[in-house]
């Protein structure tokens, strides 16, 4: 008992004196590896399809909270929290599938920037969902992002066309923000630790109904290096690492400043996509994205006390 005492003073401790520098930096790491899985998942659905791979995230991330937080799980599992699961379960998996799919046809720097929209479209699925309005800087965060994604549309000839997985991919954003909303409601009457878990325990069945019925079955292609690599990225990295890097620098940074950290996960994966992939980043896509980031920032950004009476 002395020395679980001992472990927890010297935890809290730590904890009270953690440097905040630090904590931005686990911010920027942790905005890098989900960067980096846009990258990670296009290799390995170069074998594995993708209800398949995310099936494999789903498992393995439940698998690993249900050991950490079977205390907050396991009393959370009752009638009660059946709608919830079902609700954010179901936009859950509407979002990762639509985003995997889209993946397959267009570079992972593209589908990150198209997908970053989320973050302008969120205060409005709010509105619908709690009926609370979009301040003006929400609006001209939207106006920004559509004259942004018209941009990331221009093809040779200067028209405007999207392709199947660009419409994918901003649906992704699209139901991803009424997920976050979701999100945002259960988690103020639930465990949000059980929350998570029956969100990735419902999409999970759902990739594997989907992946049963739709694609192929295992095969040895699976166990290739560079597949069985990625699969390891996409959930020891992009889920575990920065999931435990992101929960330690909210701790420790102010929401604004962490929330605008973490949208450089677009940047890192335009980046990664650049270098390693191959990804062409004409003119009128580097304006899109500029304008793209410029709304993300807009509509995370909210003053602080001290700026707003600082005249």
């Amino acid at each position: 008992m002395r020395m679980v005492e001992r472990f927890n003073a010297l935890r809290s401790r730590w904890s009270r004196s953690f440097p905040p520098n630090l904590a931005r930096i686990m911010l920027l790491a942790c905005a890098a590896l989900w960067g980096g899985s846009y990258l990670l998942a296009k290799v390995a659905m170069t074998a594995i399809p993708p209800q398949w791979l995310m099936a494999l995230r789903m498992a393995g991330a439940c698998a690993c909270m249900l050991a950490l937080f079977h205390r907050h799980i396991l009393p959370a599992l009752n009638r009660s929290i059946i709608i919830p699961a079902l609700v954010v379960g179901v936009t859950y998996w509407g979002t990762m599938v639509t985003q995997t799919i889209g993946l397959k046809t267009i570079d992972p720097g593209r589908s990150a920037f198209l997908t970053a929209a989320y973050c302008v479209l969120t205060p409005f699925a709010t509105w619908i969902v709690s009926r609370i309005r979009p301040k003006a800087i929400n609006l001209v965060a939207g106006v920004i992002c559509l004259v942004g994604v018209g941009f990331v549309s221009l093809k040779n000839g200067m028209t405007l066309s999207l392709s199947v997985g660009d419409w994918l991919t901003i649906g992704t954003a699209v139901v991803f923000s009424f997920n976050l909303t979701c999100l945002g409601v259960y988690a103020k009457r639930f465990d949000p630790i059980a929350v998570t878990f029956v969100q990735f325990a419902v999409a999970g069945v759902l990739f594997v109904a989907g992946a049963a019925f739709t694609e192929p079955a295992p095969d040895m292609a699976w166990l290739a290096p560079p597949v069985v690599a990625s699969v390891l990225y996409l959930f020891l990295g992009a889920t575990m690492s920065a999931q435990i890097m992101q929960n330690i620098g909210l701790a420790h940074v102010p929401a604004s400043q962490a929330s605008i950290i973490m949208c450089t996960e677009s940047l890192f994966a335009v980046s990664f996509s650049a270098l390693f992939w191959g990804e062409r980043i004409t003119w009128s896509s580097l304006v899109g994205f500029a304008l793209i980031f410029t709304a993300v920032l807009l509509s995370v950004f909210k003053p602080t006390r001290h700026s707003l009476h600082r005249n």
